[in-house]
């Protein structure tokens, strides 16, 4: 049940991204703080700690069929993100578990110890059909937790064993802990990693994404995937009107510099509980441009916060939306990103021999 505290009004926490635990679209019961009127100051924002909620999952892959997707199968090892970036799309996920996509989604996490298993035993299902396995699709693979959990480590060391090609899409350098891996992996065409740069502005990528590293260490990152061999991708997402976008060019460029191959950009999505948790943010950091911001927002969603129609929840539509795009097309071009199409190898697949099972001599 979400906690929502109408005692104090919304207001940035240290090291946390959403202003406030705004309640689900789903909850049916909702508790406040309420001021008595014997309340003279506002009360101070304590801590807010993380809480690690073991889960156990009945399957680990999912598949989609979106035609705006480059992956048809993905796994999600968390539920819910401590990077807490203000603009996170997967936000809303929360509230299908009675919590809020506000400060519930950053500070309480689902985590599923038993996602190596499931993901061996799927790998060996006789109709399984091998497609390359997305890594970070809705919350980041490599946030805080995987340093004590290593689930993603463990999902990467069952892929290897089974030569099952995976992508990864991360804000982290606890991505380099498993470079000999993924190192080995891409020698036989079995893995992509994408390092997501919102920003080159520290100041901003504090307020935006709190607890992700800095675009100097995620620009390190790159470098450090790329000289090991790996064919690596920069993710400029989310693009966000008069805020960041004026940094396309420069975030393209400095990836280049540090061994990108291939880039993508996104302009903001704000879906379902988004939407209101990124207006209380602007009101907090960018009360003077909070409403030019949301404009440009709507001008590029059909007069709404967001669409999501599959031709166009990426990219949007409209006049800022179709420069973004024209912009995004020039720099690739002028920087030679995205010159060959990016293939890895599903025709190595291999389930190795299962535990007390014999090997075939011939």
């Amino acid at each position: 049940m979400a906690e929502e505290d109408t005692a104090n009004p919304p207001q940035a926490r240290k090291g946390r991204g959403a202003a406030s635990n705004l309640a689900g679209r789903f909850a049916t019961r909702v508790s406040r703080r309420e001021n008595d009127g014997w309340q003279l100051e506002e009360e101070p924002l304590g801590r807010l700690l993380t809480e690690a909620i073991e889960e156990k999952a009945r399957t680990i892959i999912s598949s989609n069929s979106s035609p705006d997707l480059p992956f048809s199968q993905s796994i999600n090892p968390y539920r819910g993100c401590e990077h807490g970036c203000t603009y996170c799309y997967a936000r809303p996920s929360h509230a299908y578990m009675d919590l809020s996509p506000g400060l519930d989604f950053e500070s309480t996490i689902f985590f599923k110890p038993n996602a190596p298993e499931l993901l061996e035993k799927a790998l060996r299902k006789r109709n399984y059909v091998c497609s390359p396995i997305a890594l970070g699709t809705n919350t980041d693979p490599y946030q805080p937790l995987e340093r004590d959990k290593r689930i993603t480590r463990q999902l990467l060391e069952v892929m290897q064993r089974f030569h099952q090609p995976v992508t990864i899409v991360t804000k982290s350098q606890l991505i380099l802990r498993d470079l000999p891996i993924l190192a080995e992996m891409a020698q036989d065409g079995l893995a992509q990693a994408a390092v997501s740069v919102t920003t080159l502005d520290n100041d901003l990528k504090r307020k935006l994404e709190p607890r992700t590293a800095g675009p100097a260490a995620r620009l390190r990152t790159l470098e450090t995937l790329s000289g090991a061999g790996i064919p690596t991708a920069v993710l400029a997402a989310p693009m966000i009107p008069a805020l960041n976008d004026s940094e396309l060019e420069a975030v393209l460029g400095a990836a280049q510099k540090a061994g990108a191959e291939f880039a993508a950009y996104i302009l903001l999505r704000l879906p379902h509980e988004v939407a209101p948790l990124f207006r209380q943010w602007l009101q907090e950091y960018y009360p003077d441009r909070a409403t030019h911001v949301m404009s440009l927002v709507q001008q590029s969603r059909d007069g709404r916060d967001y669409r999501s129609d599959f031709s166009q929840r990426q990219t949007g539509t409209g006049v800022f939306a179709q420069l973004l795009q024209q912009r995004f097309r020039v720099a690739i071009k002028k920087l030679g990103l995205n010159r060959r199409r990016l293939a890895l190898d599903c025709g190595r697949f291999s389930p190795p021999p299962a535990s007390g099972e014999q090997q075939s001599l011939f």
